[in-house]
């Protein structure tokens, strides 16, 4: 798939694949966080490894799992400057008879308050059902993570139910909130 088809621009964001000339866009944004806001929010990093060789790694491994239609992930830059700004990203979960994705998404503290989430996520949902052809996308969220709640339920994702025990965080088996939303739910 060529990843110039995987790209699209909102009102004002432009959502695409990373490049190998994002690295200083990338480096410099992630260094200039706030500190962690909440517990779902990483916040500042130490970035001392990220070098510009690591990241052109990290590249090459982003491009063979979109090409073994594994893994999807993106990067969220303003329009008018080309500032990145966060990432998205959908994991195919399954093939087959089901063409079913989970999106995962996060926004650089620096930038929430915009409404900049919601409108990187409707376009990357663009991007899932038209492109990367999902009949379905779910979202997998921990109980009290109320931003990310508030942000599926914007876009018009739908609460379906809650997975016991469904993913393992810090060594302990945790329930996640499933909010999912179909093809036809969105064109």
């Amino acid at each position: 798939m060529d990843k110039r088809s995987l790209s699209i621009e909102t009102t004002r964001l432009i959502v695409r694949p990373f490049l190998k000339s994002d690295y200083h866009n990338w480096l410099h944004q992630n260094m200039n966080k706030l500190p962690s806001q909440h517990k779902y929010d990483i916040g500042v990093q130490d970035m001392s490894e990220c070098t510009e060789f690591w990241f052109r790694d990290m590249i090459e491994q982003q491009n063979e799992m979109m090409n073994n239609d594994e893994v999807y992930i993106f990067g969220i830059f303003l329009k008018h400057t080309g500032a990145y700004i966060g990432s998205i990203d959908f994991s195919t979960l399954m093939r087959l008879n089901f063409h079913w994705g989970r999106v995962g998404y996060t926004l650089n503290n620096t930038h929430w308050g915009q409404g900049y989430g919601k409108e990187a996520v409707r376009g990357a949902l663009k991007i899932a059902f038209g492109k990367i052809n999902y009949h379905r996308v779910e979202a997998h969220i921990n109980l009290d993570n109320i931003p990310s709640i508030r942000l599926a339920e914007g876009v018009g994702m739908q609460y379906e139910c809650t997975r016991k025990g469904f993913i393992n965080e810090n060594g302990k088996w945790t329930d996640n909130l499933i909010y999912y939303m179909n093809a036809e739910d969105y064109f």
